[in-house]
Formats: C-alpha cells, structure tokens, sequence
C-alpha cells in the first residue's frame, strides 16, 4: 500500500488481527445492513447505526458536533485513539464515518482495506458479543467543511466549470433509468444527473475482493472521464456515503488536494424546483 498518496489511511486485515487486543485501537463496524454486526463482527468491534448514530435524526444533517462527541466517547475513542473503520459494501458507510470524523478532526482514523467481505473471505474470527467499553473523554473540533460541498458551491460550478464534477453512482442510476438503488429508501422526484458530472461508479475503485485498486489503476480510472484534478473536484451519489468513498480514494490514495463530498448529493439535487438535469 506504499504506493498510495498517504499509505498510512489504510490497514491490512492481517494487521488488524494483530491489533484486537490493542487499547490504543478502537475497531468500528459502519454498515450498510445495520442488522449484520449483530451475525458476527471482529472481535472488540463496536458497532455504530450510520441511519441512527451518524446523522441528526430531525433534520437531514450529518451528526451534530455534540452528538459526535458523545458517540466518540460512548464508543471508547479518545482524541488520540486510533480508529480503525470497516463495512459490508466495501466499505461504502465506513468510509462515510471517515469522512465525517475528518470533519470533526479526529487525527488518525483509518479503513480496514476490503471490509467485511474480506475478513469473511478469509474465515477470520467473529464475535456476537458487543463490547462494553470504558465511557472516555473527547473534545470535537469545530466543523472543517472544506472538505464538504454544499448546494450553492455545486450550483456556482455549473456556470464557471470551476470544478470537476464525478457522479459515483451506477450508470442506470446517473442515466435517470433509475431513482435509487433497491431497497433503499432515500430518494428524489426525478432521475438525471447533475449536468457536466463525469459518471465513475465507486465500485471501480474497488478489485474483486473489495481491496482499493492500485494508485494507477485509479489514475487511469479516472483520467479517463476527465478527473485529474487540475481543477477542484467535487464527488456526489445519492445521500453522500458512496462518494464519501471515491473521495477517499481521490483524495488519500491519489492525493489529489481539493476534493469534496457533496452530501446533499441526488435526494438534494433531483428534488430542487427548476435545477438543471441531463439524463442518458
């Protein structure tokens, strides 16, 4: 993993292994099926909800700065903690808990490189007992949102092409054939894309068994649709969780400098009255 822009984001599950019983670790299990932690998970795991834990429940909004430090400190994490992240999905929700504690400025916070489908692939030990950790003290920073896009910022792109637009979601859903993914109920009225946005699904950053691909595949990857971040780039998909993933692997494996998730992503845009929409 040296190869990467900054290697040290990334863990092994050999290394993981090899950390369970480390105090100095906290292990965290972000999935998209929040009932799957409950099956198994690696030992000492604490689970967190990413539709309970990881986001303000009245309002659409990611956790509230107070909320995040009481789940920090619930779950065991201090400001010097090193947070290990994992899910099923390859990953999609954990790196969205990343995302979120970079915001807050939690220093070293990792992925566990292939999520769940790895260490299920390789028979690794799970765990049905939920940990019980030690209740500890933590202190948020203020919110860094140079890191988030919000709706005015993406709205300015469109007239000055100031930005590199990448739609991460599947093609039949950057199309407009479809609204969302099955299953899952966060939607919008119409279906489209935002106009300019290159189409790079997540999952091709990913290989078949969910590991990041090499830092030349991912240049080739998205070189090809334009993105060589020459200019700002601005990742979105439905709810923010898939393009929290190709931001990381922009940003911390390619090393590109300004990369942004924008959140609000398609249940924002493709419910706005008089937004610009391409289809196909």
């Amino acid at each position: 993993m040296s190869e990467y822009a900054h290697p040290e984001v990334l863990v092994s599950t050999d290394w993981v292994q090899n950390h369970i019983d480390d105090a100095r670790v906290r292990i965290v299990e972000v999935n998209v099926n929040t009932a799957s932690y409950d099956e198994g998970h690696i030992p000492g795991a604490v689970g967190w909800a990413w539709d309970t834990q990881l986001c303000d429940t009245v309002r659409r909004d990611i956790v509230p700065k107070a909320g995040f430090e009481q789940l920090m400190a619930d779950s065991g994490i201090s400001n010097d903690t090193t947070v290990v992240l994992y899910g099923d999905s390859n990953n999609w929700f954990a790196a969205w808990a990343f995302w979120q504690m970079k915001i807050y400025g939690h220093a070293d916070v990792r992925l566990m490189n292939g999520g769940r489908s790895k260490w299920l692939a390789e028979e690794r030990t799970l765990s049905t007992d939920t940990p019980n950790p030690a209740k500890s003290r933590y202190t948020a920073s203020d919110p860094d949102n140079s890191i988030r896009a919000f709706l005015p910022q993406v709205s300015a792109t469109l007239e000055g092409q100031s930005a590199e637009l990448v739609d991460v979601r599947s093609p039949a859903e950057f199309s407009g054939e479809l609204l969302a993914p099955a299953g899952l109920p966060e939607t919008c009225q119409r279906g489209g894309h935002i106009p300019g946005a290159g189409n790079i699904p997540w999952s091709k950053a990913c290989a078949e068994d969910g590991t990041f691909k090499s830092a030349d595949e991912l240049r080739e990857i998205y070189a090809k649709e334009g993105i060589t971040g020459a200019k700002p780039i601005i990742t979105y998909c439905r709810i923010g969780e898939r393009s929290s993933h190709s931001w990381f692997a922009l940003k911390y494996l390619l090393g590109y400098n300004e990369v942004i998730n924008y959140d609000g992503s398609w249940t924002e845009w493709g419910n706005l009255v008089g937004a610009p929409v391409e289809k196909g």
